[in-house]
């Protein structure tokens, strides 16, 4: 399904019912916004994991501006525009208070909208993700799990994205992402539309000097912060910086053994915890 924003179709499907029977009314459920990684991925890579949460949500998964069947030209590709989208989805779809989970770049569209839309969310899910990227500790850990080949493919497509740069990280470093072998991974990479020109302009342009630290210390709903400590590419700092920049309002679960996306790696033990957040524990 899509809506057409000013400047951008937005495609996006649903799991689940809004309205639910009750004995004398139907009964309105609360709305599960799903961000997807990349960018330039589309919402297929978290699917069909975060499907289980229909049984209490209207799970909404959305592809972002420029990415998976979205529309929106390169010029409009940026954080601000990004975040804005999800408010303006929600005011066009009438949906009030989401809960907004965001994976990896996902986690950054939502964390931004969090901090510019304080009356958005109810609740944020940031998960394997960043508010200012660490290319030394992503080498680090790059190292540690791939080798010097890994780390030094990452220096290179990080300080200098290129279609060509895009491919050889894919080849060589994405694999290093999940510390587990998944029969699914290479399926939903493979079903997934790839758009690595909006990967490639994106962390050209806006990641390599992004800082959103003090911004996010303005969010005001609550927080759960997820990090997997073998993660390469959003190693452990990253998920600690945040939640320290939220500060009471943030709740910080790492994930040992785990490594980008911790639903990937232990979905078990991230549902656990993440239902414990969404019911108020």
């Amino acid at each position: 399904m899509y809506i057409q924003l000013d400047t951008a179709q937005i495609f996006f499907d649903t799991v689940g019912a809004k309205l639910e029977p009750g004995p004398d009314s139907m009964q309105e459920r609360a709305t599960l916004l799903v961000l997807h990684g990349g960018p330039g991925f589309d919402h297929s890579t978290l699917r069909p994991y975060f499907d289980r949460f229909a049984d209490d949500f209207q799970v909404i998964y959305v592809d972002h501006r420029g990415s998976g069947r979205s529309t929106g030209d390169p010029e409009t590709w940026a954080l601000d525009q990004w975040a804005d989208d999800i408010a303006a989805f929600c005011d066009v779809l009438g949906i009030q208070s989401p809960v907004v989970f965001g994976q990896s770049f996902g986690g950054m569209v939502a964390m931004h909208y969090g901090a510019r839309h304080l009356d958005g969310p109810s609740k944020l899910i940031l998960s394997s993700t960043a508010a200012q990227f660490h290319l030394d500790e992503t080498m680090k850990m790059m190292r540690q799990l791939g080798g010097d080949a890994a780390a030094e493919m990452a220096r290179d497509f990080f300080s200098k994205p290129s279609q060509a740069r895009f491919d050889a990280y894919a080849k060589i470093c994405q694999p290093l992402y999940s510390q587990t072998d998944d029969p699914n991974a290479a399926g939903f990479r493979n079903r997934a539309i790839q758009r690595p020109e909006v990967a490639v302009h994106f962390f050209g342009h806006e990641m390599k000097d992004m800082d959103m630290r003090s911004e996010v210390a303005s969010i005001t709903c609550p927080t759960l912060v997820l990090g997997g400590a073998l993660d390469p590419v959003t190693p452990p700092v990253c998920s600690q910086e945040i939640a320290q920049a939220v500060g009471d309002n943030a709740t910080l679960e790492m994930f040992e053994g785990c490594g980008h996306g911790v639903h990937r790696d232990d979905p078990d033990g991230a549902e656990r915890v993440m239902r414990a957040f969404l019911a108020g524990g």
